[in-house]
Formats: C-alpha cells, sequence, structure tokens
C-alpha cells in the first residue's frame, strides 16, 4: 500500500511536469482573462514573463508531488511571497495565481491526477497567509566568528575581494580553523548573501561576485586542507545533475579532505552516469549528491536508483544534502538515501558513522 502510494505520487508528478508547457498557457490565459487589464498594463512582455513564471512555479510543485512532500511546496510559496513582496507584487496576487493552478490542473491533469495535484497546491495556498513577510539575518551577533562575518559580508558587497581575502587569511594565520571559516564565515555569509537577493537588497550580479570571490578565497586556503596521511576510505561528492550550484558541495568534499578521505569532487550539473562511473572507477565507499533547490529533488532520485540498480556501484553509502532536506527532514528517505547531513561537518560525522571509518580530525 505504502509501495502504491509513492508510486501514485510519482506518476502524478511527473505529469505535471511532462505538462507544465500547457498547465502554464492555461493558467495565463485564465489570468489575463479574469483581468483583462494585466493586458493593458504589462503588454505581450508581460504576458511572456507570467508565463515563464508559471512554468517555473509548476516545477516546484511537480517536485513536492512526486516526494510526497507538501512542505517542499508550502516553503516555496513562503519564499515566493517575500520575494513578490520587496519587487512590489501584491500578497493578493499571490493567491489568485495559486487559485488559476488549481483551476489549470482541473483543465489539463486527467481526472484520477488532478485531485492530489489540487491537494498540493491548497497546501501552498493554506500556508501563504502566515507566511512571514521577513527572513531573519544569518549573521547572528553572538555567534562564533560573528565580526568575521559581517566584516566579510562588507568587504564582498563592497567589491573588495582583496580585502575579503586578507580578513579570512589574517584570521587562519591567527589560528582559526578552515573548518571555522567554512562554517561560521562562508557558510553563513553566503545564506545571508541569498537572504538579501530575496529582498531584493542586492543583484544578481552581486550574488554572483559574491559567490566567485568566495570560490576564488577558498582555493587559498587549500594547503591547510590537502596534507595528511589518507586512509583507506574514499568519497564522491556532486551536485546533481541540472543544479548549477556548486559551492555547497565543494566545502563538503573539503570537509572530507580535511577529515583525511580521499575525495573526488565532480562539480555542478553532472550527469548520472558520469557519477556512477566514477564511483565505480574510485571504489567510493561514500557518495554524496547535493540538491539546493527543490524542483532538482527528482534528478537525486533518479541519480540514487541508477546508482542501487547498477551492481558494480549499488553497495556505496549515498548521502544527500541541499535545502529541501532541511526543509523536510524525512526527504531522504523518499529518494532512497542512506542518511542526511543539514552541513558538512555532519556528513563527514555520518559517513563516519556509516562506514566504520575513524577519520582522522
Amino acid at each position: 500500500m505504502v509501495r502504491s502510494i509513492a508510486d501514485n505520487h510519482r506518476r502524478v508528478g511527473i505529469a505535471i511536469r511532462e505538462s507544465c508547457n500547457e498547465l502554464a498557457a492555461t493558467l495565463v490565459a485564465a489570468e489575463f482573462g479574469r483581468h483583462p487589464e494585466l493586458e493593458q498594463r504589462y503588454g505581450s512582455i508581460g504576458r511572456q514573463k507570467s508565463l515563464e513564471d508559471a512554468q517555473f512555479h509548476l516545477n516546484y510543485l511537480a517536485s513536492a508531488v512526486e516526494a510526497d512532500s507538501p512542505s517542499l511546496f508550502q516553503d516555496y510559496v513562503a519564499c515566493a511571497k517575500v520575494v513578490l513582496a520587496s519587487r512590489g507584487v501584491h500578497e493578493d496576487d499571490l493567491a489568485f495565481h495559486l487559485e488559476m493552478m488549481r483551476e489549470a490542473m482541473q483543465t489539463v491533469l486527467p481526472g484520477d491526477m488532478h485531485g492530489l495535484a489540487c491537494q498540493f497546491v491548497d497546501a501552498g495556498r493554506a500556508a501563504l497567509p502566515t507566511a512571514d513577510r521577513q527572513v531573519p539575518t544569518f549573521l547572528i551577533e553572538q555567534s562564533p566568528f560573528g565580526d568575521l562575518a559581517r566584516g566579510y559580508l562588507q568587504m564582498l558587497l563592497s567589491g573588495e575581494r582583496q580585502e575579503a581575502c586578507r580578513l579570512v587569511l589574517d584570521a587562519v594565520a591567527a589560528g582559526a580553523s578552515v573548518r571555522d571559516i567554512y562554517l561560521h564565515v562562508f557558510q553563513r555569509v553566503l545564506y545571508e548573501i541569498g537572504r538579501l537577493w530575496q529582498l531584493n537588497e542586492i543583484n544578481v550580479a552581486q550574488e554572483h561576485f559574491c559567490t566567485a570571490a568566495t570560490q576564488l578565497i577558498m582555493s587559498q586556503l587549500y594547503t591547510h586542507i590537502f596534507r595528511g596521511k589518507k586512509p583507506a576510505g574514499s568519497m564522491v561528492a556532486t551536485a546533481v545533475a541540472g543544479d548549477l550550484h556548486e559551492l555547497g558541495v565543494r566545502m563538503l568534499a573539503d570537509f572530507f579532505e580535511l577529515d583525511g578521505w580521499n575525495t573526488c569532487y565532480l562539480g555542478a550539473n553532472t550527469p548520472h552516469r558520469d557519477v556512477i562511473q566514477t564511483v565505480i572507477k574510485s571504489r567510493a565507499t561514500v557518495l554524496c549528491v547535493s540538491a539546493t533547490i527543490s524542483y532538482h529533488v527528482h534528478q537525486v532520485r533518479a541519480l540514487i536508483d541508477g546508482v542501487r540498480q547498477n551492481p558494480d556501484a549499488g553497495k556505496v553509502i549515498v548521502l544527500v544534502g541541499g535545502y529541501p532536506f532541511n526543509v523536510d527532514p524525512e526527504l531522504w528517505r523518499k529518494v532512497g538515501a542512506n542518511g542526511f547531513a543539514r552541513d558538512a561537518a555532519e556528513a563527514v560525522a555520518l559517513a563516519r558513522q556509516f562506514t566504520g571509518n575513524p577519520g582522522t580530525a
């Protein structure tokens, strides 16, 4: 019975994704049909933008349904509320959009599917009124290395990459560990940068600059990372196919390297077949898979299914992480992983636990 429920959610989620263009066109036609003034206000460009936004929302819905995780879509609606409000879009407009999404499901999807899809849309609509319009800062006053994190963020937002680098290198020279810099400075600052973009306080170019600068500064710390005797265990780290966010999983691989593991970092958007071949070739004992946004969760499950079906790779321990898994703490079970970690330090500890590898830390 549990299996049949899971299969049905997957079937409906896939149907939403495959019907995304038709659903989006139906949704936007209904929106502009109910409110003709939208055409006068925004014209054809506005209609095209609405169509793109609808496709984006539907992909998030599809992933939530396929994973049987209403909380994923509720969280997405809450995030969308903040993003849209900071850009002058009223909450009522988002509520109306979700109403039209529900009608589109009933119009386009078969009768045995639209009921389940509408349940998830309704869960998102129910979460909308109580969703907070603000997102608390990640730079907590009393957190370890809080002053360094705030100074680092200030330098990045000012475009002072060299000064940001100097702050970090001076802290390491004064005794701060690379682990602490990663967890309490880089991770918190990158979360804060994401929050500032969500609130429309910085633009995409600034966000990309901060990420690129952090990647470069991380490379300056590698003399502190790639050293020491390696144990028998090895790991492969990758961002799932389609996911272009690689910095978090790169930090993860560095944490394993610091712990004495043989690591193979594959970066972003690696095809599943190539991940599996690398697991086999490197004789990995652990595979760490990252997904930063929830509409890539189905790719995590597809990769894990491929790993399990390969007799030469099927016994590898698969750990998952990333924002969607923090939103739904049971999501790792639904994608077939062995476990999940909230951050790099937790991932290393979990890998030790599964493999009996004591590490070197």
